[in-house]
């Protein structure tokens, strides 16, 4: 059984849709780093996302064993609509929007990826890692986290999207057998 700590990577400030766009976190709350390297596991290996934000906050963790970056935990591709509000994209196409936030399953961003595709390659990236260790900490996003969630809790992506998942927060579950310890704890 592998224990996994998702950690969601520090901010970015973006005030837009941002999925693979390699935008840097925000590190500089020190404080908060030290609390949340404290929380976790001491021996517990690291594997992060490939983007730099979910990297470099997997860096400021502390010395802990490290594992390749993997890209399969980035966060849900937004395709065109990447680097771009919700307001301007809803403009453009109402319609395709409110799908894709309202009925979150099959519908994808023009060139983008859906919660579908997302949650098929978290899934088999977490599946890939399991028994690795007993404890894991996976320094990811906001999708991959609620992905797992939704996976380990039985949810359906509706009851998952109404979780809050906090940058620095972490969330503690396995997925064999299904348990979920905590979502968006800020130590």
């Amino acid at each position: 059984m592998t224990r996994y700590w998702l950690v969601r990577h520090g901010p970015t400030h973006a005030k837009a849709m941002i999925g693979w766009t390699d935008l840097p976190a925000d590190l500089s709350d020190t404080a908060a780093l030290r609390r949340l390297s404290a929380h976790l596991p001491p021996d517990a290996p690291v594997i992060s996302s490939d983007l730099t934000r979910a990297v470099a906050t997997a860096d400021a963790l502390g010395p802990r064993p490290r594992l390749p970056h993997e890209p399969a935990l980035r966060e849900l591709h937004f395709g065109r609509w990447e680097e771009r509000g919700f307001a301007d994209v809803e403009a453009e196409d109402p319609t395709l929007i409110r799908a894709f936030w309202e009925t979150p399953g099959d519908v994808r961003p023009p060139g983008g990826e859906s919660w579908n595709d997302l949650t098929t390659r978290t899934w088999a990236a977490l599946d890939r890692l399991h028994g690795q260790a007993r404890d894991l900490i996976v320094v990811a996003h906001f999708g991959p986290i609620l992905a797992a969630l939704q996976r380990a809790g039985g949810m359906t992506a509706i009851e998952v999207f109404a979780h809050k998942i906090d940058n620095l927060s972490v969330t503690c579950l396995t997925l064999v057998p299904p348990d979920v310890q905590s979502v968006n704890h800020r130590p």
